[in-house]
C-alpha cells in the first residue's frame, strides 16, 4: 500500500497520522509519521523517545531524525536548543553525505536553513535553492511521499524570506490558482513564522 502520510499531513488529518504511527512496522515509517504528526499537534509525546542516532540508516531516515531533533530544539530551553540543534545539524550532514538529492534531505535541509538563526548557519537564499532542487527531483520521481505543492509552498516561503519578491509573487500566483489541500492553502494565506 503506498504511503499516504503526506496526504494526511496536507489534509491535517491527525487521527490518520496517529493511526499510521501506531501501525508503523519499519523504523523509516515511524520516523516519517512522527515528522508529519508533530507540527500539526505540537504534542511533546511524539518527540519524547526519539533516538539520538541511528545505525545503518538511510539518508531519508537520518534527515527525518534531524527534523525531529530540530522540532525538539524549537521547544527547548536555550542550552537544550543549542545541544539539540547541533544534533539535528550533525544528523542532516550525515544524511547529505549519504544522498544529497534524497527528497527528504532536500526538504528538511531547506526547512533547517529557513528556520535556523543566521548566526547558526540559517540562510533563506540557500533554503530557496534546496526547495527548488526538491521541486526538480519531485518532477522526475513521483513515488516520494512529498507532494509538489508542498515543495512549492516551502519554496515560496523561502523566496519571501530571501526578499526575492518577483519570483515569490510569480510562485504565489501559481499556487493561488491551484487546488491546494487545506494545510497548503492555510500556509499560503498565513505562512508559518520564520
Amino acid at each position: 500500500m503506498p504511503d499516504s502520510s503526506h496526504i494526511h499531513y496536507a489534509n491535517q488529518d491527525v487521527d490518520q497520522l496517529r493511526a499510521g504511527l501506531e501501525a508503523a512496522g519499519e523504523r523509516s515509517d515511524e520516523l516519517l509519521y512522527r515528522y508529519r504528526l508533530y507540527p500539526l499537534t505540537e504534542d511533546a509525546e511524539v518527540l519524547s523517545d526519539i533516538p539520538s542516532s541511528l545505525d545503518e540508516a538511510s539518508a531519508r531516515e537520518l534527515a527525518l531524525l534531524a527534523g525531529l531533533w530540530a522540532y525538539r530544539a524549537g521547544e527547548a530551553s536555550t542550552l537544550g536548543a543549542i545541544r539539540y540543534g547541533r544534533r539535528s545539524v550533525n544528523l542532516l550532514n550525515a544524511a547529505r553525505e549519504k544522498d544529497p538529492l534524497d527528497p527528504f534531505v532536500l526538504l528538511i535541509e531547506g526547512q533547517s536553513l529557513l528556520y535556523r538563526p543566521s548566526m547558526a548557519g540559517g540562510n533563506p537564499h540557500m533554503a530557496a535553492d534546496r526547495f527548488e532542487q526538491l521541486r526538480t527531483v519531485l518532477d522526475i520521481n513521483d513515488d516520494v511521499p512529498i507532494e509538489q505543492e508542498e515543495a512549492m509552498i516551502w519554496h515560496w516561503i523561502a523566496l519571501q524570506e530571501a526578499n526575492e519578491n518577483d519570483r515569490a509573487a510569480s510562485l504565489h500566483d501559481e499556487l493561488a490558482q491551484a487546488d491546494l489541500r487545506p494545510l497548503y492553502r492555510q500556509f499560503l494565506e498565513s505562512p508559518p513564522q520564520v
